[in-house]
């Protein structure tokens, strides 16, 4: 069991090593592979030292699978190059998300799509992953029309750089190396990615057209807003949902208590919902604030929240290793 983990000393990199430990994911073997200036140094996993290497290293080495955590240019420079020696890579960039002839996934939604001729298999965005976590179970039972989702997304979302600018301003009021535009700290911006022709973000429309290929169902209408917030620990997301069947909200309760990879946390007596402090390093989806929308029928409000770094990155990219290894798609 060889593992190559790509982009090994980023954030998400990072993350994927300790999930990997974690979950005693069978490794025999890590490749740890980050860009030439960092080829040599070393990382630790379990206990050992591992020597960082080059992407072609890596690709002699003819690892298993290989993790890709690295951004959009790099994969799709080097994936294909992996792919050709036998490697199976699952991908965290928006490479290869919308690519017709690549799957999309999210295990507790469609695993089942995978097949053992598929080397390259795209890990969703966060804030999609987390979504569909939630919504799958839903549709299944009431058919879902349209989503209107509002995003509230970590600084680690972003990267080192906005990690450091937030903690620099709430240090300092100011940070002398800027991952945004403007200051993060006592601040909301809404953009996330760059401005599409249709006044969208990319990272809206990510929501909008991964939803619907995950779920397997265009006819869903989803629209989005996804917004920067200066905390850390997970994205949460404001969520309404229009239903084409009826729905008793007990019966919603009980629907998620008994979904894989979904944690109900809806006390309002005792003030308890999900918070990014609270999903913090768990790789769980947290849902609560569940209610009905009295303005229209058929209409649900609920809030998720999810560490973007384990669930919408590193833990799903493992599950899904995870996934090939149980059903010998590998």
């Amino acid at each position: 069991m060889k593992i190559a983990v790509v982009g090994a000393t980023g954030l998400v990199g990072t993350k994927m090593l300790e999930v990997l430990a974690e979950r005693n994911f069978n490794v025999t073997e890590l490749i740890p592979v980050a860009s030439e200036r960092s080829v040599g140094k070393e990382i630790e996993f379990k206990g050992k030292k591992y020597k960082v290497h080059s992407m072609q290293q890596a690709i002699d080495a003819k690892p298993l699978i290989a993790l890709f955590s690295a951004g959009g240019s790099t994969s799709l420079e080097w994936a294909e190059k992996f792919a050709a020696v036998g490697t199976t890579v699952i991908d965290n960039s928006s490479a290869w998300r919308m690519d017709p002839v690549k799957k999309l996934v999210v295990p507790e939604v469609n695993a089942h799509v995978l097949q053992n001729t598929d080397k390259i298999i795209a890990n969703p965005n966060c804030s999609t992953i987390q979504l569909v976590v939630a919504l799958n179970p839903l549709h299944k039972k009431y058919k879902i029309k349209r989503v209107v989702v509002s995003t509230y997304q970590s600084v680690t979302g972003t990267g080192v750089k906005a990690v450091d600018q937030l903690m620099n301003e709430r240090r300092d009021g100011h940070s002398p190396d800027m991952a945004y535009k403007y200051k993060i700290d006592l601040n909301v911006i809404p953009q996330i990615d760059v401005f599409t022709e249709n006044g969208y973000t990319k990272e809206e429309m990510k929501m909008v057209n991964e939803t619907k290929k995950i779920m397997g169902d265009d006819t869903i209408r989803l629209t989005a807003t996804t917004v920067r917030i200066p905390v850390m620990g997970g994205h949460s997301e404001s969520v309404n949902i229009e239903f084409e069947n009826e729905f008793d909200i007990e019966a919603i309760f009980e629907l998620f208590k008994n979904t894989p990879g979904v944690v109900l946390q809806d006390d309002v007596k005792n003030q308890l919902y999900p918070m990014p402090m609270n999903a913090h390093n768990k790789d769980e989806v947290f849902v609560g604030r569940i209610r009905r929308d009295e303005s229209q029928p058929k209409t649900l409000n609920m809030w998720i929240v999810a560490d973007n770094l384990r669930k919408g990155a590193a833990t799903n990219a493992v599950q899904i290793a995870e996934y090939l290894v149980k059903q010998a798609l590998i």
